[in-house]
């Protein structure tokens, strides 16, 4: 899905689950707009509907987490996460429409380059030597 992997083993050209590793990353000048774990903290928030429980989920602190989210939202024209502080009900976060698109898209260019490069990883693997 968002980090695939792929591997070119020995001469036999075929390929394995170790060597090659795609992560594609979207700059916005000095800052990664999206990247995989970006995409992936967006799915949690949207499974959780907290920060900090996506944070946890994601073996990351709240601090860093929240972070990440300012940093996509800073670099969209709409935000990503929206946010609502304490209340009643403790508050929370949503990944917004545009959020859940930008993911489904960004997941969609991660399997298209997968493809092309698992095709060429495969004629580059026939020219590797045997480990």
């Amino acid at each position: 899905m968002i980090k695939k992997r792929a591997a070119a083993a020995g001469k036999s050209g075929k390929l394995s689950a170790a060597q090659l590793q795609v992560r594609i990353r979207l700059n916005v000048g000095e800052d990664i707009a999206l990247g995989p774990g970006k995409i992936k903290l967006l799915r949690l928030i949207d499974e959780t509907g907290s920060i900090s429980a996506a944070a946890r989920s994601a073996g990351m602190s709240y601090r860093r987490a929240w972070l990440l989210v300012e940093t996509m939202n800073a670099c969209f024209v709409e935000p990503l996460v929206t946010t609502e502080t304490g209340g009643t009900r403790g508050g929370g976060a949503a990944v917004t429409a545009m959020g859940k698109k930008i993911a489904t898209l960004y997941e969609a260019i991660c399997q298209d380059a997968e493809s092309a490069i698992v095709s060429g990883a495969k004629r580059l693997a026939r020219h590797l030597k045997s480990a």
